[in-house]
C-alpha cells in the first residue's frame, strides 16, 4: 500500500487533540506509516496543487485583485508574538458559544465557505463535498458551518454531520446564507435549515455580488454557472416552482444552465441588502444570529443595534475586496467597541465576536483568541486537506492545527481558553518579518 493510502483515523470520539503529536510519530516509527497531507502550513497549499486541477485550486487558492488582502490578512498575524508563561497543566481547551461546548471541546469552526475563498461547492476539490467535510467535523467535535452555496442539499449534509457525531452524541451546526433578493426564497431557506438541526444563522453580507478574482478569470470559472454548489438552492420548493414559472415548467434538473442563470441571479446579484431588511430575517428565524463580514466597529455597534446576537470579523479570506485592511488589524478595536454589549434575543449571553480570515497554525487560533475573538473560523487549510485525500485528508489537517492549537497552549502556560487575554501578546515588528503562506 502506498504511503498516500495509508490513513490513520483515530476513530470518531478522540477529543485529546494533543495527542495526535504522538499519533504521527508512533505510525511512522513503528509501521512506516507517513501523514496524507503535511504538517507544514507552508507547504500545505502546494501539496494540493500538484493534486488539483487547475481551476479547483484556482477557484481556493486565488482571492481579489493582486491577493493583497490575503497577503494582509498573514502578515497581521507576524506582527504578533506570545509570551510565554510558567503555569500549571492545563485544563480542556473548551468554549461556550451559543450553548454549544459540551461536545466541542475547541475553539474552532470548520466554514466550508461561500463559493469562494476557503469553500463552497466542495464537491469541485473532492466528489463528496460538504458530506465528507460534515461528518469528517462531527467526528473531531468541531462545530460544521454550512454554505448556502453547497455540492448537497442542506438536509442531506445535515444529515452526514449527524453519522459523524456517532450514537447518542449530538452534532453541532450553523448555516450560512448567501442572502436572495426574493423574501419567500429567504423564508424557504431559513425553515429548511431549522428543521434539519441547524442551530445558528450566519449571515453573510460582503458577497452579494462576485468579486474581480483574476484566477478565476483566468480559466474562465465558476461552479455556479455549471450548476455546481447550486444544490441547496435547486432542492428547494419555492426556488423550484419560480423557475418553473418563468422556464415553460422545465426543472433545474432539465435546464441546469437556465436554472443555474435564476439561482445566481437571486443570490449573487449585485445588489446588496439593508440594514432595515435584517428585520425580515429575524421574524422567520427565532436562533442566534451572526452577521459576517464586519470590519468596522461602526459596523458591529450596528449590527447589535439591529439585534443580531453577534458577529464574525471578516474579510472573507481577501476573496472579495483587494487592498483591504487585514481582519485580525482591526479585531481588538471591534472587541473593544461592543465590550459589554449583550444578545438583545437572550440577555444571559454576551454580544458573540468570532473571527475569520487567515488562521492557518494553532498559535494563529491563540492570537485571536487573544485579541478577543470568542472562536475562530477555519476554511483553505481543510479545503487543501479535502483536495489532497478527501474526508481523510480533510481531517489529518483539521487534527493537525488542533493539535498545533492544544501543544502551543501548553508551551505558552495558557491552561485553558480563558487565559487567552492581550497580555499574553506583544506587538513586534522585525525587518524581514514577512507573511507565511496564505
Amino acid at each position: 500500500m502506498a504511503d498516500a493510502q495509508k490513513v490513520q483515523d483515530p476513530g470518531p470520539h478522540a477529543r485529546k487533540y494533543g495527542a495526535y503529536q504522538t499519533e504521527v510519530y508512533g505510525a511512522g516509527m513503528l509501521h512506516g506509516i507517513k501523514p496524507t497531507v503535511t504538517k507544514d502550513p507552508n507547504k500545505l497549499e502546494q501539496q494540493a496543487k500538484s493534486v488539483m486541477s487547475a481551476a479547483s485550486y484556482a477557484y481556493v487558492g486565488g482571492g481579489a485583485g493582486e491577493r493583497a488582502t490575503m497577503d494582509a490578512n498573514r502578515l497581521a498575524f507576524r506582527q504578533w508574538k506570545v509570551s510565554t508563561l510558567l503555569n500549571d497543566p492545563r485544563l480542556p481547551a473548551k468554549v461556550l458559544i451559543f450553548g454549544v461546548a459540551d461536545t466541542s471541546n475547541a475553539p474552532s469552526y470548520l466554514n466550508p465557505r461561500p463559493a469562494r475563498y476557503a469553500v463552497r461547492a466542495d464537491s469541485i476539490f473532492h466528489k463528496d463535498g460538504e458530506l465528507a467535510t460534515a461528518e469528517m467535523a462531527a467526528e473531531i467535535g468541531v462545530p460544521f458551518v454550512c454554505s448556502t452555496a453547497s455540492s448537497f442539499p442542506m438536509e442531506d449534509i445535515a444529515a452526514a454531520n449527524d453519522r459523524g457525531a456517532g450514537e447518542g452524541e449530538k452534532a453541532h451546526r450553523f448555516f450560512q446564507l448567501y442572502w436572495p433578493q426574493t423574501e419567500a426564497i429567504t423564508e424557504s431557506l431559513l425553515s429548511r435549515a431549522k428543521k434539519s438541526g441547524f442551530t445558528t444563522l450566519i449571515i453573510t453580507l460582503d458577497t452579494w455580488s462576485l468579486a474581480w478574482r483574476p484566477w478565476d478569470l483566468d480559466v474562465a470559472y465558476v461552479p455556479f454557472f455549471a450548476g455546481i454548489g447550486n444544490a441547496t438552492g435547486f432542492s428547494d420548493p419555492v426556488f423550484r416552482k419560480h423557475f418553473a414559472s418563468i422556464s415553460n415548467g422545465k426543472t433545474p434538473e432539465e435546464d441546469v444552465e437556465g436554472a443555474s442563470r435564476a439561482w445566481v441571479g437571486d443570490v449573487f446579484s449585485g445588489a446588496a441588502h439593508s440594514w432595515e431588511d435584517l428585520a425580515h430575517v429575524r421574524k422567520h428565524w427565532d436562533g442566534p444570529i451572526l452577521l459576517k463580514g464586519i470590519q468596522h466597529s461602526a459596523d458591529a455597534l450596528k449590527a447589535h443595534e439591529c439585534g443580531m446576537d453577534g458577529i464574525v470579523v471578516s474579510n472573507h479570506g481577501g476573496r472579495q475586496l483587494d487592498g483591504a485592511i487585514a481582519s485580525l488589524e482591526v479585531l481588538p478595536e471591534i472587541v473593544e467597541a461592543v465590550r459589554g454589549k449583550r444578545s438583545k434575543t437572550d440577555e444571559s449571553r454576551e454580544f458573540t465576536v468570532l473571527f475569520d480570515s487567515g488562521i492557518r497554525t494553532g498559535v494563529d487560533v491563540i492570537k485571536a483568541l487573544c485579541l478577543g475573538a470568542k472562536a475562530v473560523l477555519v476554511g483553505r487549510p481543510w479545503v487543501y486537506g479535502l483536495g489532497i485525500a478527501g474526508k481523510r485528508g480533510a481531517k489529518d489537517a483539521m487534527r493537525g492545527l488542533l493539535a498545533d492549537l492544544d501543544q502551543s497552549m501548553g508551551l505558552a502556560g495558557l491552561r485553558a481558553i480563558e487565559d487567552c487575554t492581550k497580555e499574553v501578546l506583544r506587538r513586534c515588528q522585525y525587518p524581514g518579518d514577512g507573511k507565511s503562506s496564505n
